[in-house]
């Protein structure tokens, strides 16, 4: 039995704990009005403390049930705000990634404003070696440009268009050259690739800055300043044999390699020669019209552009050693060697006329071990008793040029005088007045005396031809 409730709260209390019924019969037991457990066989009190017993335990069940649903709840309450936890850090690392994106983006577009990273397949791995010999470039008195940054300021153009010209791609849809073709006189047709004028006055740049100031080798007599086919005859008049020798598709021969080593050779760095080296070179290509659109296809590597106004200069100094080397060797064996271009020459009269044939093996091995290959289908042996040419210039006595083919010339002329030029060519271009300004030019080059009276008399054509039009 348990105390008596104290308060009325106490008293509350203990009606549901055991309920109405049972708190009833507890207090007839403590007032004696009903006998205490197990006085009573078969007592109806034990019923009601059975009904007591089960409705405890049925609250207790419902305690339970209600923290089970409460856990339920709580359970579903903590995943979800997982999932929003979640979902707030999804979007927190998908603006952070955005971020990141976009300063990434920024730094590259401002590298690429200051930096080259990449010039295409195969041509770009010493971009990132901007160490140069600065003393050596000092000595040839040679600008000091080896960052594309620096590059770019000396030429006076971006770094972006600096890119854009010196990019190398297998496949675009640009070109930076225009190629034609022109008869040559020998037969066939030689391919000509003038570049268009954003890269062609980089090439002038090049030429200027650069090229022109490195000294060549005084055998060189083509594309050099007080130099021409007169200067590159003249050594050879009056010889008893001369040795013609043409070098086989000369500029197509001198790859990017060959370039870019020869800008390193003066003291830039591998990132300046591998621009300076793409900016000289480009492929032979072939236009692909697909869906309406160009494409210009790459089909060989890269080299010297016959049109360039670079290429010339390249050559010269490439084929410093080679001059060098033919040089010595004619001297042993008593010739005398000059180099225009393509065309070699060599010539010797007496007793040194024994070693022409050192001169054909030798010359051909020497050719081979500098890069090159001679065109064995020109090679011409030259002697006294016929007329003997160097680069187009007759030798045999003087300084000349063929009878025959200026008394054809004198024959052009005085027919387009009484006919007019119309239906009259001389030489390949279709531009008969060009033509014939262009070799009384070449006379007075030659012979100015006779070439004056050639240049009076074209004028007075081209003043006549005026006239009639």
């Amino acid at each position: 039995m348990t105390d008596q409730p104290r308060t009325r709260q106490e008293l509350y209390d203990r009606i549901r704990e055991i309920g109405r019924e049972e708190f009833i019969l507890e207090e007839m037991i403590r007032y004696g009005f009903w006998p205490a457990q197990g006085e009573i066989p078969q007592d109806p009190a034990d019923e009601i403390r059975r009904q007591g017993e089960i409705i405890r335990e049925l609250n207790e069940l419902r305690q339970q049930s209600r923290q089970l649903q409460n856990e339920k709840f709580l359970r579903k309450q903590a995943l979800q705000q997982r999932l929003a936890e979640s979902r707030q850090k999804q979007q927190e690392t998908k603006e952070r990634r955005e971020r990141e994106r976009q300063e990434k983006s920024a730094n590259w577009q401002q590298r690429k404003q200051q930096e080259i990273l990449y010039l295409g397949d195969g041509v770009s791995a010493g971009l990132n070696n901007s160490n140069s010999e600065v003393e050596r470039l000092q000595n040839y008195g040679l600008p000091i440009c080896n960052t594309p940054e620096e590059i770019a300021a000396a030429i006076d153009i971006s770094i972006g268009q600096l890119r854009f010209l010196a990019f190398s791609r297998k496949t675009s849809t640009i070109s930076h050259y225009i190629r034609f073709k022109i008869p040559k006189k020998t037969g066939g047709d030689r391919l000509i690739s003038a570049p268009m004028p954003r890269l062609k006055k980089v090439q002038h740049w090049l030429l200027t800055n650069i090229l022109e100031k490195m000294a060549l080798h005084t055998a060189a007599h083509g594309f050099r300043t007080q130099h021409s086919i007169v200067t590159n005859a003249q050594p050879h008049v009056q010889a008893e044999v001369i040795i013609n020798f043409d070098l086989k598709d000369f500029f197509p021969s001198i790859s990017y390699q060959r370039v870019k080593g020869l800008f390193q050779s003066f003291g830039y760095s591998e990132i300046a020669a591998t621009i300076f080296g793409l900016l000289c070179t480009e492929p032979e290509i072939e236009e692909v019209e697909i869906d309406g659109k160009t494409y210009f296809v790459a089909l060989t590597n890269r080299h010297l552009p016959q049109g360039s106004p670079a290429s010339p200069a390249i050559t010269n100094l490439l084929c410093r050693r080679l001059d060098k080397r033919l040089t010595q060797m004619a001297e042993d064996l008593g010739f005398v060697y000059t180099r225009y271009a393509d065309d070699l020459t060599f010539s010797a009269s007496g007793n040194s006329l024994r070693h022409i044939c050192n001169i054909l093996k030798r010359t051909e091995s020497i050719v081979n071990h500098e890069g090159f290959k001679i065109n064995e289908q020109k090679t011409r042996i030259l002697r006294k008793n016929r007329q003997q040419e160097v680069t187009g210039i007759v030798v045999n006595e003087k300084i000349s040029l063929s009878k025959k083919e200026l008394k054809r010339f004198r024959a052009t002329l005085y027919q387009i005088e009484k006919d007019g030029p119309e239906g009259k060519r001389w030489g390949n271009s279709a531009d008969v007045i060009a033509s014939i300004q262009g070799f009384a030019n070449f006379v007075a080059m030659v012979n100015p005396e006779k070439g004056a009276e050639f240049q009076q008399q074209v004028k007075q054509i081209k003043e006549l031809y005026r006239h009639r039009n």
